[in-house]
């Protein structure tokens, strides 16, 4: 009984809300590492340079587990009743992690075991999933405070927006324009949803600067913003030549794992509110 007590005490320890912050950057900084050793193109057979596949395998991996942690950090916080936020907040934001999740892993199967990269596949419809369900939970984030942001505040909202709407709007000029309706649909989709989250990031940025409890949403923001990044070069990177595994790309990375961050941040900051309202009470 004690031995089963202790085993399962220092199973909770080892997974403190430090313990998985510290974990998270580490996996950030090791799939940075392993972008720049291991990214670069060598010569095949036929003298086209590509890389390797066990490389291509590797980044799924490490975009896979960030944004599998990060669904299942964000629905912890959508279960514990001491969540300062709306639970529905990170219902929306987990089901879009777990979508992207999916998707991530039916894009690598079709491009890595089917050597195929259709224009549309399964995958996009775990993405779209995504980014309406982080959308959805972003709005709910900004709309349930107050937005009370001074004139240059909304000025700088209204550059960033700008500014990412003619650069979506150029890269996909670049790219030209599918003879398929549908490809053209779930393409601009994606410019559109990539616009808006970033709008919503940098409203969020702004609105919930200072505070413990606002570190959280300075970390969604900041992927929010590692997600359009990695979006638009992978946009601006598509063409018959293209093959995954460039170093922008690891901020697709850097997303998920910063999103399960605020995740946890937010649940260490409701913990610590919830034990503070406990020791005014008992005083």
């Amino acid at each position: 009984m004690s031995s089963s007590y202790n085993n399962s005490y220092r199973s909770k320890s080892l997974f403190t809300n430090q313990n998985i912050v510290l974990l998270s950057i580490g996996w950030a900084v090791l799939a940075l590492l392993y972008y720049l050793l291991f990214g670069a193109k060598v010569p095949g057979a036929d003298g086209v340079e590509s890389r390797a596949e066990w490389y291509v395998i590797g980044t799924n991996i490490f975009e896979a587990l960030a944004y599998l942690g990060a669904g299942i950090l964000c629905l912890r916080n959508w279960r514990s009743p001491q969540i300062v936020s709306s639970r529905n907040i990170w219902l929306a934001i987990g089901v879009g992690m777990l979508s992207y999740f999916l998707g991530g892993i039916f894009f690598g199967y079709t491009e890595i075991i089917l050597k195929q990269e259709p224009d549309i596949s399964i995958g996009d419809v775990f993405f779209v999933l995504t980014y309406l369900s982080v959308g959805a939970g972003m709005i709910l984030a900004v709309t349930s405070r107050r937005i009370n942001l001074e004139k240059w505040q909304w000025l700088i909202v209204l550059a960033i927006g700008l500014f990412g709407s003619l650069l979506a709007w150029w890269i996909s000029m670049q790219q030209g324009t599918s003879k398929e309706m549908l490809v053209v649909i779930v393409n601009w989709f994606y410019v559109i949803s990539d616009v808006v989250l970033l709008i919503l990031a940098t409203t969020m940025l702004l609105a919930f600067w200072g505070g413990r409890v606002a570190q959280s949403w300075r970390m969604i923001a900041a992927a929010a913003f590692s997600l359009y990044i990695a979006d638009m070069w992978f946009k601006y990177a598509q063409g018959p030549n293209y093959q995954s595994g460039d170093i922008l790309e690891v901020f697709w990375v850097f997303s998920g794992v910063l999103f399960g961050i605020g995740a946890v941040l937010e649940h260490d900051a409701s913990l610590s509110r919830t034990r503070r309202e406990r020791g005014r009470k008992r005083v």
